[in-house]
């Protein structure tokens, strides 16, 4: 989820859910055997979302951090292309294709196209919503976000409302300067702060936890800028990613 830019997904960036079958609503969701997501009642869910223009390495990591820190599958939500502007380097439907080709084989590792079928602007708050709606109130539900992304909180859509909805976990790496909070954030965070994953499971939302996460250099830009440039930008992302954006000539990369 970055939500817009402005505002068709958040700055920061929050399933397999290619399905997407009316869902019940509320408590009806966790017995209903018309819910498109399993168990709904039963296991953590974790939402990460992302303009993911291109997937890159460190998208990936984040992702395969907390699958493995929080023990449950993470959901990759593309964020929508902006409705003002032309889509900022590969359109809604490729970079779709990109997330799909690079965690084929992952098990924990899934994608949701909602926000790319919904019409209008995609906000993240809008996506939980929806989310929660399927899932019933009392699931465990986690908006995964990098430490950059929660930074930017407070320029979000209704941002305060995502602590109803939702947990958050905060990939952290070196220099992401969570010690250094705008007021609004700390305010709203600073009783929010858990240490133990397992804490999240307990609850249906409201914690804030980090994530430390290795050392990742990988931005979206830096590999725009590198293809562009003509630079070396193949081993910034994933293999399957490579490939496509070599095969459909994306970011310029046709003319190198």
């Amino acid at each position: 989820m970055p939500e817009a830019l402005p505002e068709t997904r958040d700055p920061g960036a929050a399933p397999s859910g290619s399905d997407q079958r009316q869902p019940a609503n509320g408590a009806d969701a966790l017995a209903s055997p018309e819910s498109p997501i399993p168990n709904p009642q039963s296991r953590l869910h974790v939402y990460y979302g992302g303009t993911f223009d291109p997937f890159h390495n460190g998208h990936l990591a984040i992702a395969q951090l907390a699958a493995a820190a929080l023990a449950a599958p993470v959901t990759l939500v593309p964020a929508a292309d902006p409705p003002h502007r032309p889509p900022p380097g590969a359109d809604a439907g490729q970079r779709l294709a990109m997330l799909e080709a690079a965690v084929a084989g992952m098990p924990e590792l899934r994608v949701d196209r909602r926000e790319l079928d919904r019409p209008g602007h995609s906000y993240t708050v809008d996506t939980l919503r929806s989310l929660r709606e399927e899932l019933g109130p009392q699931a465990p539900l986690v908006l995964l976000l990098g430490a950059d992304s929660f930074l930017g909180l407070p320029g979000w859509h209704r941002w305060q409302d995502l602590f109803a909805l939702a947990h958050l976990a905060v990939a952290e790496r070196a220099g992401s300067r969570l010690g250094e909070l705008p007021a609004a954030l700390a305010a709203q965070v600073e009783p929010r702060w858990m240490q133990d994953p397992a804490a999240l499971h307990g609850a249906p939302a409201g914690h804030v936890l980090r994530l430390r996460q290795p050392l990742q250099l990988e931005s979206a830009s830096e590999v725009r800028r590198r293809i562009a440039a003509g630079g070396d930008w193949q081993a910034l992302v994933p293999p399957p990613v490579a490939a496509f954006i070599r095969a459909h000539g994306l970011y310029g990369v046709a003319g190198l």
